[in-house]
């Protein structure tokens, strides 16, 4: 059976990562999105396993401990991180695994295992990414240019990533998307190492 390949997709808030990864699972079974362990209490709602894994903080601290995280962050208070158990299980049933973070958190998980696919979102322009977190109407306009600020340093990694995909229209996206996964299980040295022993 093909084993499955990791994919990060990375970019900056607002640029519409989470709408793309979820038009990519449209339809499809052979994707698992990669569910973040934390430490924050559920929320209304949330479902452990499915929103989060719900740990205590010394369960986290000792997954740290056993390297058991491909990367892992403090924010407001509360540890986030991405197990590796969940990713290395998919991967093994023959699904390709989408990590949604951040790009601070894609670093982390490139250090680690060099040969997961980077995808990096980026807006058609900061003008347009501006319109996006202005109309969103969650933020003020501070913490707006706070973030395009931001944004814009995350960009400057763009460069070292496998591919660029700019979100200017959604569905070319999400197909350009398809089609980088769909190459990167045609790579040479793998699909020859999967049809050699039959030949």
């Amino acid at each position: 059976m093909r084993k499955g390949k990791t994919f990060i997709i990375a970019g900056p808030s607002g640029v519409g990562k989470g709408t793309i990864i979820k038009k990519l699972f449209e339809g499809r079974s052979d994707l698992y999105f990669s569910v973040s362990a934390t430490t924050r209490p559920p929320r209304p709602g949330e479902v452990d396993g499915v929103d989060y894994h719900f740990i205590t903080r010394e369960q986290f601290v000792e997954w740290i401990n056993r390297n058991a995280f491909l990367e892992h962050a403090e924010f407001v208070g509360n540890l986030y991180g991405t197990p590796k158990k969940y990713v290395d299980e998919a991967m093994e049933r023959g699904q390709d695994v989408i990590l949604d973070i951040e790009v601070q958190g894609a670093e982390q998980v490139h250090r680690q295992r060099p040969e997961v696919v980077r995808i990096f979102i980026a807006p058609p322009s900061w003008a347009e990414l501006e319109r996006r977190l202005t109309t969103r109407g969650t933020e003020d306009p501070e913490k707006v240019q706070k973030r395009l600020s931001r944004s814009r340093e995350e960009f400057l990694l763009a460069r070292y990533y496998d591919y660029l995909v700019i979100n200017n229209d959604l569905e070319k996206a999400v197909e350009e998307i398809r089609a980088i996964m769909a190459a990167e299980h045609c790579r040479a040295g793998e699909r020859y190492d999967e049809i050699a022993p039959a030949l």
